[in-house]
């Protein structure tokens, strides 16, 4: 195993002699740009007890931790797709797994490019984008993008529960999406490994080798590295499941959706059920649920042992004085909550992310309370970095946070979710206070009708949505102004489909 605590404290000198910075490349700051799949704020840096994320947590500690940053849908692609255009999914029309946002809108100047298009060498390595052939985007990228390889499983049951997986699937006839969902091995596996022998593990070695050849570059770079776990199946060498006793992990405190909430709002979790042993109807056991948690915790502390390799290279390099260090999760995640796994909703579980933005000419090791959204990491970096933002983009620069954490900021964030039926989207406003989601069937026929609502009182810090409060008479007037501001914000004309949020 392999931990690295923080990144090294720097002297009073140095950050003095950083005030400024000109459009020269030898000024502009290198940015390390870090990606985390299925990260829920599970961290010691947002107050879990439980979780061993010792390089996340000294990252935070010298940067600024924003503990009410949302996602704009909270699955991978979508997600991802806004963080990279500065759009939202209404714009990008990416609302699932296989949309190509060069399909929908091919013009768009991604994050990267922007970057490559102002003189600095952009690369990326382990998932970024969703797929493959959605990252390897040319216009995006000086180099090919790479992934790092790796095997999920190590344990001999969970290699032959595989190997006969496929070769049914082979019997069946079973191909593409079908061969794929049937021959998911278990949730699960512990095996003794080593980190190199993992994707993430891989993407780190080769992440740390890209470090060492662009710090003698004479140009600034771009170096967004992406990391797979804590993603199903919860795979992670056995020294990181060591760190913890599962019988001391925490359990859902929520066991049912709240009270009132509508049915379109709940998730499936079909994701989890299409692994070997997981029920295709009803509850996981106890025994599985403890198995699910302790694994996802595992992997959580695997991904922050290959985050502080890339910090401690930095350090190494004498390159982290002069690099913008972001790191986000792409949605949140459920661990039993509500009943329910995995993400796929509009709730504050899986619409929350962690977000934590490093600067070496601000360090703050501070946290805000302000409400920030992923797709406003795109606006903050370009201002950060000295470079033009482009106008189309729909998030706002969080860099003057920097300066004052507890400033007034934005009124709301908006996320939103997919119906079961195809024309419906949730739209979730969050403010301080409440979180008010509107589910609209956006067919032409239908005029933007809505099917449901739901209010959940968010007041003194509440995090769990409890009670559905929308029939609640003395709410009327909040209701009403939550619906305004959605309605202002976001275009539900019929069969336009697009967010206008600026």
């Amino acid at each position: 195993m392999y931990m690295i605590c923080t990144i090294a404290t720097r002297t009073l000198g140095l950050l003095l002699g950083i005030v400024a910075f000109s459009t020269s490349w030898a000024a502009r700051p290198n940015v390390l740009f870090l990606a985390v799949d299925d990260l829920r704020p599970n961290l010691g840096c947002y107050g879990d007890p439980h979780a061993i994320t010792p390089n996340i947590d000294g990252l935070a500690s010298e940067g600024l931790v924003f503990t009410r940053a949302y996602c704009q849908q909270a699955v991978c692609s979508p997600s991802r797709t806004s963080v990279m255009t500065g759009l939202r999914p209404d714009s990008t029309k990416v609302w699932d797994l296989f949309t190509y946002f060069r399909d929908t809108v091919p013009n768009v100047m991604t994050l990267p490019q922007q970057f490559k298009a102002h003189g600095y060498h952009t690369e990326s390595i382990g998932k970024i984008m969703h797929k493959p052939h959605m990252q390897d985007d040319e216009n995006s990228w000086s180099v090919p993008s790479r992934r790092g390889q790796g095997e999920k499983y190590h344990l001999p049951q969970s290699l032959e529960v595989r190997k006969q997986l496929i070769a049914d699937a082979h019997e069946k006839g079973l191909t593409g999406p079908a061969f794929y969902y049937a021959t998911l091995g278990p949730p699960v596996d512990d095996g003794v490994s080593q980190d190199a022998d993992h994707a993430d593990g891989n993407s780190s070695t080769l992440a740390v080798e890209a470090l060492a050849r662009l710090a003698k570059q004479d140009k600034p770079f771009f170096l967004a590295v992406g990391f797979i776990k804590p993603h199903l199946p919860f795979c992670a060498p056995h020294t990181y499941w060591d760190l913890y006793d599962p019988e001391k992990l925490p359990v859902a405190k929520l066991h049912d959706y709240p009270v009132g909430s509508p049915k379109i709002a709940h998730t499936y979790w079909g994701e989890l059920r299409h692994y070997f042993g997981m029920p295709e109807h009803g509850p996981v056991n106890t025994m599985q649920a403890q198995q699910l948690v302790h694994g996802y915790y595992a992997c959580t502390s695997f991904t922050d042992a290959q985050v502080g390799k890339l910090l401690k290279q930095l350090h190494d390099l004498k390159i982290d004085d002069n690099t913008i260090v972001v790191l986000w999760g792409d949605h949140g995640w459920k661990l039993g909550d509500y009943g329910a796994w995995c993400k796929h909703t509009a709730f504050e579980i899986d619409a929350r992310v962690p977000l934590i933005l490093y600067d070496p000419r601000k360090p703050i090791g501070k946290q805000t309370p302000a409400l920030v959204e992923l797709v406003d990491i795109y606006p903050t970096l370009c201002e950060l970095s000295g470079l033009p933002v482009p106008e189309d983009l729909e998030g706002r620069s969080m860099a003057p946070l920097l300066d004052e954490p507890k400033q007034p900021w934005k009124d709301f964030a908006i996320s939103q979710w997919p119906g079961k039926s195809r024309n419906v989207m949730g739209y979730s406003i969050r403010t301080q206070d409440w979180r008010y989601t509107e589910w609209v069937d956006r067919s032409e026929e239908l005029d933007d009708q809505i099917v449901a609502r739901e209010l959940y009182d968010h007041r003194g810090g509440q995090l769990e949505e409890k009670v559905n409060e929308i029939d609640q008479g003395k709410y009327v007037p909040v209701v009403k102004k939550l619906a305004s501001q959605l309605r202002e914000s976001v275009d539900l004309s019929p069969g336009k489909k697009r967010s206008v949020l600026q």
